[in-house]
């Protein structure tokens, strides 16, 4: 993709950025305006209403009840066709912009993926537990199993990268995959000055965009998920706008706030352990970002700094190989900054070949993350498949002759 191209595509999606922030301030002021508007007509018809009939309460001084009805009809006529001019400009003079937004993209109330419930069937953490946030969740049943302060705000440090990850896939294409984008002198100082993790790329290196991805994951790479905001977006600051769109689409908005790609502490950088098992379950539907949220190791494509590659690894899934969880430990991501502790956020595939998302926050390091993560598999994941009602299978029943 050239410049120009490039230059022409972020104009694009800043119009369309454009259009839908008028959609929405077109629908509140007619849906609120609008409605207050009728509102006070009818409270006028209806004050007009009472005003004109004490008015005619029957004394000989004053208009006959005949005179006095027909007056108040007449008012009353007078606010009813106000009314109803309202509400046929509620419904004919909205623009034409309004009119022809798409059924699907109307908005709705989303709903909660998975409930939390205070009874038996939703267990609080052991005391061995030492972080102080987290959720395990049965994907296929879509029941919380175990949770501690699982709707509570906490900062989710480098977890905030599989968001990162999935909205970048959901604006890209196989063909943007294999396009090169520069490591940047912003990003290299942005890294630096925020004592970053970093993938290991250097100043000017032109890397695939499909490398970011991975860089931005396994070794949670600062200068790779910053590439692939400004290749998306253009911009650090507009990609961030469209995570926060994805987290409104899932239904976490009023939870979850975005303000930078990486996971670094602000104090408008927060999310819960409920939220990020939605994001992994969500990224992990995503083809490709189940790739690269499972990969153990990559090696990065040749450049003319690292002509061999960079050999980059998930050192969390690596950890998990030979730890016994009742099952095996798919995709994994962590996160680390000094205000949010050692988090991480799982899927796995138990004994019963079902699928569970574990997510742990505020451990106090990273060997007592993995931990609790195991401990919590081991405690809530089948070891193996639950027994057959219907008996075993292993000779299939004979066929009957004719």
């Amino acid at each position: 993709m050239t410049e120009e191209e490039r230059e022409i595509r972020w104009k694009k999606r800043i119009e369309e950025m454009k259009k839908e922030k008028r959609r929405r301030e077109l629908l509140y002021k007619w849906g609120v305006w609008g409605t207050g508007t009728v509102v006070l007509l009818i409270a006028g018809i209806v004050a007009g209403n009472v005003f004109f009939h004490r008015a005619g309460g029957g004394q000989e001084s004053r208009p006959g009840r005949a005179e006095t009805a027909a007056v108040r009809e007449e008012t009353a006529e007078h606010f009813r066709s106000k009314a109803e001019a309202a509400m046929a400009a509620m419904s004919t003079e909205i623009p034409d912009e309004m009119n022809n937004v798409p059924l699907e993209e109307q908005p709705s109330q989303p709903q909660r993926l998975w409930e939390l419930h205070d009874d038996s069937g939703t267990f609080g953490f052991n005391d061995t537990i030492i972080s102080e946030y987290g959720i395990l969740v049965d994907v296929e049943e879509g029941t919380v199993l175990a949770q501690k302060q699982a709707q509570t705000r906490m900062n989710p440090a480098s977890m905030t990268k599989i968001l990162t990850v999935l909205v970048a896939a959901e604006r890209l294409t196989e063909e943007d995959l294999e396009q090169t984008v520069p490591i940047t002198l912003e990003i290299t100082d942005y890294c630096f000055i925020n004592d970053c993790s970093i993938t290991g790329y250097e100043r000017d290196e032109v890397v695939t965009v499909r490398d970011l991805f991975y860089g931005t994951v396994l070794p949670s790479g600062a200068d790779a998920a910053l590439g692939l905001a400004n290749y998306v977006a253009g911009s650090h600051e507009a990609f961030v706008e469209l995570m926060n769109e994805k987290l409104d689409e899932l239904g976490l908005a009023e939870t979850s706030h975005f303000t930078n790609c990486v996971g670094l502490y602000d104090e408008n950088h927060y999310s819960t352990a409920y939220d990020m098992a939605v994001m992994l379950k969500a990224a992990s539907e995503n083809e490709f970002c189940r790739q690269v949220l499972s990969a153990h190791t990559y090696t990065t494509s040749q450049t003319e700094q690292h002509p061999e590659g960079l050999l980059i690894s998930n050192w969390f899934l690596r950890r998990m190989e030979d730890r016994d969880v009742h099952g095996e430990v798919l995709c994994g991501k962590t996160g680390y900054v000094d205000e949010a502790g050692s988090c991480a956020a799982s899927l796995a595939v138990g004994g019963d070949g079902k699928e569970y998302i574990c997510v742990t926050a505020a451990s106090d390091s990273k060997w007592h993350c993995i931990d609790d993560q195991v401990e919590l598999y081991q405690r809530f994941m089948p070891e193996n498949a639950a027994p057959d009602p219907a008996g075993p299978h292993d000779t299939p029943p004979a066929l009957e002759g004719p």
